[in-house]
């Protein structure tokens, strides 16, 4: 009796420890340069699946394992076993001279040890979002980390400022950052951009979307000042591109949040604000007003980052054939691709595959397509591709439940989610920034965010009605 008692208690000890854990490693996995080592990958993979022991525990105490996100979940174990599978070897027959017959393993992958690992980095980040739908079981748990992620980016973009502003040597709180190379603590700008661009869409629909306090309003007012700031002062196109871009989708989906089915909109000045009209209008304004501001931020190193940009779209003129333009490499993808049209080249293999397509002289080889949806189709082929598909429409469909919940700050939450995760859906057209794991990392707290059906958000919508 006394140990039926104490389960409840335990299970509830057990949540803390394991959603303030989550909470713990967002900013621990943006320290190191972003997570970008692969030491520093397996320690937090370690850590997630040390959380999953807890869980699983717990599990056993309530017999309550995940209510919600089997939908997610499924395409997700579907391509980890579609990577374990182009990691097996397969026996290939070889004629030599004199006619003997020798057998010879091979493999999908090109490079079996890194789709093993990309399937460790898989799983790991399902278990994180397995996880956190099933601790985020409270407005104010979410509330905890919508913050948690807005704090992060904002000490992230603020310590970018500083360091653009302050360091003139070797190391500027780490001791790898090189004056004048990437920005942050990321050693590419575009990885700290992308991590720029979730946290300010999530703060974005946060602040338009109602779901705020009127004290707490002025507070994620400021948050978006010094990360608009730092995204444009870091000078990078894909995040310019993809900030263009919430933008626009702030103001599309931002009238289909404001819609309440129990409440009628009487007032023909509301009305007026949610005309097509007027929301076209507030539109050129906000772009007109954000590109200004951001080429005033800028100045002569965004006019520079953009110059550059069509340069990299252009073919390289030299005679020493490096391929390294980004219009070379996308031809070199391509190639992979319809080579293996069908199951690529391996899932994190595509360094070790590319250079028998890039037809350059090998001084310089890319070790990333630099276009993340080009890099999925090299990689995985149709089957790939397809699994991926399935996890978006899935994705698509719990998003639009949300956005239509009776409840304001859920609506609010998930436009904001939606807004950093379009941000990363353009962003990820120029560049990779999804390959660090902390940029994953929020990615899959913003998709648990946009899709998390949480039924305390709608006990309160009924019991206030």
């Amino acid at each position: 009796m006394k140990s039926e008692l104490l389960k409840p208690y335990a299970s509830g000890v057990l949540g803390k420890i394991i959603f303030f854990s989550l909470l713990l490693l967002l900013p621990l996995t943006a320290i190191p340069y972003g997570t970008a080592e692969a030491w520093w990958k397996a320690f937090f993979i370690c850590a997630i699946f040390a959380l999953t022991i807890l869980w699983l525990i717990d599990g056993l105490l309530t017999q309550s394992w995940l209510s919600e996100g089997w939908g997610l979940v499924s395409p997700i174990l579907t391509l980890a076993l579609f990577s374990i599978l182009q990691t097996l070897q397969f026996t290939k027959t070889n004629e030599r001279p004199g006619g003997t017959t020798i057998p010879s393993w091979n493999t999908i992958s090109a490079d079996p040890f890194q789709t093993r690992f990309f399937v460790l980095q898989l799983l790991a980040l399902m278990m994180a979002g397995v996880l956190l739908f099933r601790y985020l079981s409270s407005e104010s748990r979410l509330r905890l980390l919508i913050n948690v992620v807005i704090v992060v980016a904002v000490a992230t973009a603020i310590f970018g400022i500083l360091r653009q502003t302050t360091q003139h040597s070797l190391g500027f709180g780490l001791p790898l950052l090189k004056s004048g190379q990437g920005y942050a603590q990321f050693i590419n700008k575009n990885h700290f951009a992308l991590l720029i661009e979730m946290a300010l869409g999530l703060t974005l629909g946060m602040v338009i979307g109602g779901g705020l306090k009127r004290q707490h309003l002025l507070i994620y007012i400021a948050a978006l000042l010094p990360m608009w700031a730092a995204l444009g002062l870091c000078g990078s196109r894909g995040g310019l591109i993809a900030m263009m871009t919430q933008v626009v989708t702030a103001v599309l989906v931002l009238g289909v949040v404001q819609q309440d089915r129990h409440v009628e909109v009487r007032s023909k000045a509301a009305r007026l604000v949610r005309s097509w009209p007027i929301k076209f209008v507030l539109l050129v304004l906000l772009i007109g007003g954000v590109v200004f501001g951001t080429l005033w931020l800028g100045g002569d190193r965004l006019a520079t980052t953009i110059e550059h940009s069509f340069d990299q779209l252009a073919e390289a003129p030299d005679q020493t054939r490096e391929g390294a333009s980004r219009n070379e490499i996308w031809r070199t993808t391509w190639r992979m691709f319809t080579a293996n049209p069908l199951v690529g080249v391996g899932m994190g293999a595509y360094w070790a595959a590319v250079p028998a397509f890039h037809d350059a002289s090998g001084r310089l080889t890319p070790q990333e397509a630099h276009n993340d949806y080009l890099e999925l189709l090299a990689s995985g082929g149709v089957v790939g591709l397809a699994i991926v598909a399935w996890f978006v429409v899935v994705v698509v469909r719990r998003t639009r439940r949300n956005l239509r919940s009776p409840d304001r700050f859920r609506r609010a939450a998930c436009l904001g989610a939606l807004i950093g995760i379009t941000g990363v859906a353009v962003h990820s057209l120029l560049d990779f920034g999804l390959h660090l794991f902390v940029n994953a990392f929020v990615f899959t707290t913003l998709l648990v965010i946009a899709t998390s059906k949480s039924r305390w958000a709608f006990q309160t919508a009924e019991e206030t009605s």
